[in-house]
């Protein structure tokens, strides 16, 4: 990690990093990354769906950000349940891209996880089909969304690094240690008090599903574990 100075994850709704990614959000930002999280919704079509959750969610994205060391929080307002790989949402994730500059990006899989299709929402996947395409070719394409150089003045960027979560099993090929970070993973998930489920029901099937994973990739008894598909975009 000593030559990524940056990331961004890309995610649909309020949460889903804390599910999928916020142990190692944790690590990355106590080894010194600097991570932004860009959300395409608001995740109003959620919790008791009164007109105020868009807020309510967006303020507990934010507090469980600050938990794992993240303070650029960018939500671009797309209607939850509804999210399509759009040219627009292309065009919005490539401005964020453009904007921090990241060596590696994470965002969820496009592809179906039929092992376990909770964490195949359509919104997700098509989060990461949009996400995929800017950073390859759009964000590094000075001929993509041309407005985003000659009226914002955003320099194209080559982001190095892919990382998908909730991708098939059969294609994941890294595994992040979490075992120091799951605390705080948890105590994220525990700021979307929105969103129903007991965080101790929630931290227990956790820790066990980490476990496993741990297990799987080798890293000893005792160890957790996210895992994820690493891309090389170069």
């Amino acid at each position: 990690m000593s030559t990524v100075r940056s990331a961004l994850v890309v995610t649909a709704h309020p949460d889903d990093v804390d599910f999928g990614a916020a142990g190692t959000v944790a690590a990355w930002t106590a080894a010194g990354i600097e991570v932004s999280y860009c959300v395409c919704t608001s995740g109003e079509a959620s919790g008791d769906g009164s007109p105020g959750m868009a807020g309510v969610r967006e303020a507990e994205q934010r507090a469980a950000a600050e938990i794992v060391g993240v303070q650029d929080v960018t939500f671009l307002g797309y209607p939850d349940g509804a999210v399509t790989p759009s040219l627009e949402l292309r065009r919005d994730i490539t401005r964020v891209i453009r904007r921090v500059r990241p060596d590696r990006v994470l965002t969820w899989s496009p592809e179906i996880n039929w092992d376990f299709v909770p964490t195949t929402h359509p919104d997700h996947r098509a989060v990461g089909e949009a996400a995929f395409a800017a950073v390859y070719p759009d964000a590094r394409n000075p001929y993509a969304h041309r407005s985003l150089l000659e009226q914002e003045g955003l320099e194209p960027w080559s982001v190095r690094e892919l990382w998908l979560a909730d991708g098939p099993d059969r294609l994941r090929n890294k595994a992040v240690d979490i075992t120091d970070t799951f605390d705080k993973k948890i105590a994220a998930l525990g700021c979307h008090l929105s969103q129903p489920g007991a965080v101790e029901a929630v931290e227990n099937n956790l820790r066990q599903y980490h476990a496993d994973t741990a297990a799987r990739f080798g890293l000893g008894d005792g160890r957790l574990a996210e895992c994820f598909q690493v891309v090389d975009t170069k």
